[in-house]
């Protein structure tokens, strides 16, 4: 047992003094196995060109296992299974444009490093319809059913529209689809994480116009098991070094999400 003890002494001795509360398992193989659903850019996405994964989301995971001497295995699965995997241990954490909710907290830890809000758009064509947001009253929005919006369309609606004339939600599999079906003139709108419109206005160019500004803030965070505290810790250390010394802020203008970082680590921010 004192081998055992000594041996797991010196393994975290080797590591960078931000690490040191580290679970053994992952200062022993000095790698962090992360969830991954690389389908929402800039967040994380294959690069076309070369089918690398790329994004927002995997440069900062990768800068924060470098604060920590560790290295990342990035593990590609469907956003249903991400928690699942978490609760298992066959992920260390996930790391995917989650968001961080308070009704996730018994599941998990999150160590928020974003915030941004949900987002109305329409198609540029139709901007005129929708000088005002009331104009999306009685009209169908679209967003992924697999998030928060939902809620949110539905307390925006409440909130700003007639009983008799609510917004009347259309989920969809994602933000892609979502877009699709505003291309194919099935929805009216569509809703989605102003992290992500800014990418997706880029790429395609005059397609899309706001409406507003963001109906909600929500933190986006690195989730972990909840016991594992020094996990958590040292995760949310080593987010701080790099606020610190500018590098999180060059990876924030690399993704064009300026105006979406925090000045500091914060644990379950979310509500």
């Amino acid at each position: 047992m004192r081998r055992l003890l000594l041996a797991g002494a010196a393994l975290l001795a080797a590591l960078p003094a931000a690490a040191q509360g580290l679970p053994t398992a992952i200062a022993s193989s000095k790698t962090l196995h992360v969830a991954i659903v690389p389908n929402y850019p800039p967040m994380e996405f294959r690069d076309p060109g070369t089918g690398e994964l790329t994004g927002f989301d995997v440069d900062l995971g990768s800068a924060i296992a470098a604060k920590l001497g560790l290295k990342l295995a990035w593990q590609e699965t469907s956003f249903d299974q991400m928690m699942p995997a978490l609760a298992t241990g066959r992920v260390d954490m996930i790391m995917s444009g989650m968001s961080d909710l308070a009704s996730r907290h018994d599941a998990a830890s999150f160590v928020d490093y974003l915030k941004s809000g949900p987002q109305f758009f329409a198609q540029k064509a139709r901007a005129a319809e929708f000088a005002d947001m009331k104009a999306l009253c009685g009209k169908s929005v679209g967003a992924s059913r697999r998030t928060s919006f939902p809620t949110e369309i539905a307390a925006w609606s409440q909130a700003n529209c007639p009983a008799d004339k609510p917004v009347v939600f259309v989920g969809t599999e994602g933000s892609a689809d979502a877009r699709t079906q505003l291309r194919q003139g099935r929805i009216d709108a569509a809703v989605q994480g102003g992290e992500t419109l800014p990418y997706v206005m880029d790429q395609e160019k005059d397609a899309y116009v706001r409406l507003g500004k963001p109906i909600d803030t929500q933190y986006t965070g690195i989730a972990v098991p909840v016991p594992q505290a020094g996990l958590r810790d040292a995760l949310a250390g080593a987010l701080d070094a790099l606020i610190a010394d500018g590098s999180y802020g060059k990876l924030l203008a690399k993704w064009q999400l300026d105006g979406m970082g925090v000045d500091r680590a914060t644990v379950n921010a979310g509500q």
